[in-house]
């Protein structure tokens, strides 16, 4: 990858390859996820426990194979009794469906192994099977030459009895071209025990791993496309489907209408009759429905649209709250806010939320109409059915029904424009002369 970032980190719709992989395992409801780290193990294990709190982690100090890195799993699976899978940080794509398929094998096989047919087998391992019965698997570097011309490969996925799979690693030898200890190896070992090993097939597309920065940007187009299909598929509408960019976590309810050029962060729900128009970016928040946001709309994480909310263009919402049917048009920040039902921010409109030390959260009750380019300097609370003048600077709560004007008087010099404007253009025209 050329980073400084370790593989597993980098990410594909805005979360990290570890994520990914990650997530398919927990669609099977596991009782424990034991992730395995090497390089970068700090930054891979807060990921890992970011994702999953109760994730355990344990260190592969020395990189000596596949079977190896399993190995270190050993000590919090001691006394565990059930299957466990293998699956792959780099690995994005493997699918809940195909987990499952390859649990129901385990029903009739000691070891269950992934499997594809590539269109390219390039280095891949080769599978040497017979129908669902699975002999052995050959890895690229100890191929004979009619091996290599097997098109049928090795996912690395592997299903077995947790107990089995440990014991059968342990007995894994470096005897190879590399001097690792493959995984692989225990399919040829639990056949010498007289134990059966099972293939199950997947598509090629949900094996693709990745190794470099164009792989990375292959899996992004992948996931995209998919994910623009799903969400067809399921009944929100997408105006311009090449242009919408999805992260991992997106839900998106029926009858929603996504516009051109929306980028999806992690953590972004929208109900069913939402709309997002062109151009809008959104990371965790919560869009309810019937609520419309854009044109040229940023939402941030903790912005909590009601029903019928209307968010309009050049606004800019975090860790707020607004109630029903409010309305923010265009050109406001509402930040560390709470709004309450029926409300009109005019244009223009800050929440000062920031003293720069501590953040402060403002209270904007019901019904209230916020005028164009107030500053609403927090900590502070408008009161239901309140109005601010606009231009206003409200550093003093208002009262239930008050009107709040918090500006300058204006005064008017009679005639003063015209000189100040000639003293000016004196000032330049001796500049430019000079």
């Amino acid at each position: 990858m050329n980073s400084d970032l370790p593989k597993v980190l980098h990410k594909v719709a805005a979360a990290p390859l570890l994520h990914h992989a990650m997530t398919a395992g927990r669609s099977l409801d596991p009782a424990l996820t034991v992730v395995v780290t090497g390089h970068g193990a700090e930054l891979v294990e807060k990921s890992a426990r970011a994702f999953d709190p109760d994730v355990a982690t344990v260190r592969q100090s020395e990189q000596k194979g596949t079977a190896h890195a399993v190995l270190q799993a050993a000590p919090p699976l001691e006394g565990f009794v059930g299957d466990a899978l293998v699956l792959y940080g780099d690995t994005p794509f493997i699918q809940s469906e195909t987990l499952e398929k390859m649990l129901a094998a385990r029903r009739r096989h000691a070891v269950v192994v992934l499997g594809f047919h590539a269109a390219d087998p390039g280095r891949y391992g080769r599978l040497v099977a017979e129908g669902e019965a699975l002999h052995r698997i050959v890895e690229f570097k100890d191929a004979l030459p009619e091996e290599r011309a097997i098109t049928l490969c090795n996912s690395g996925v592997v299903c077995a009895d947790a107990a089995t799979l440990m014991r059968l690693c342990a007995a894994v030898g470096n005897a190879n071209a590399s001097g690792e200890y493959y995984l692989t190896d225990i399919v040829e070992l639990a056949r010498s025990e007289g134990l059966s090993a099972g293939l199950v097939l997947c598509d090629e597309s949900e094996t693709l791993g990745v190794n470099t920065r164009t792989e990375l940007a292959r899996a992004e187009a992948l996931f995209q496309a998919r994910a623009r299909a799903e969400a067809l598929e399921n009944g929100t509408t997408l105006t311009a489907p090449e242009t919408v960019f999805f992260a991992l976590d997106t839900h998106i309810g029926r009858d929603a209408i996504i516009g051109p050029a929306v980028i999806f962060g992690p953590g972004v729900t929208i109900e069913s009759g939402a709309e997002v128009k062109g151009f809008c970016h959104l990371e965790g928040c919560h869009i309810s429905r019937g609520a419309d946001v854009g044109p040229f709309a940023r939402l941030r994480p903790g912005a909590e649209l009601a029903e019928d909310v209307h968010v309009g263009n050049f606004v800019e919402i975090k860790n707020s709250i607004l109630g029903e049917g409010v309305k923010v048009g265009h050109l406001t920040y509402l930040g560390d806010a709470d709004v309450g039902e029926g409300t009109n921010i005019g244009a223009g409109t800050v929440t000062c939320n920031y003293d720069g030390v501590m953040k402060h959260r403002t209270t904007i009750g019901k019904r209230v109409f916020i005028g164009s380019d107030t500053m609403l300097v927090a900590p502070v609370t408008v009161g239901d059915d309140a109005l601010t003048g606009s231009g206003s600077v409200i550093t003093e709560n208002v009262p239930a029904e008050a009107v709040a004007l918090g500006r300058a008087r204006q005064v008017n010099k009679a005639g003063l424009a015209i000189k100040l404007f000639e003293r000016l253009k004196a000032i330049k025209a001796a500049k430019n002369k000079g």
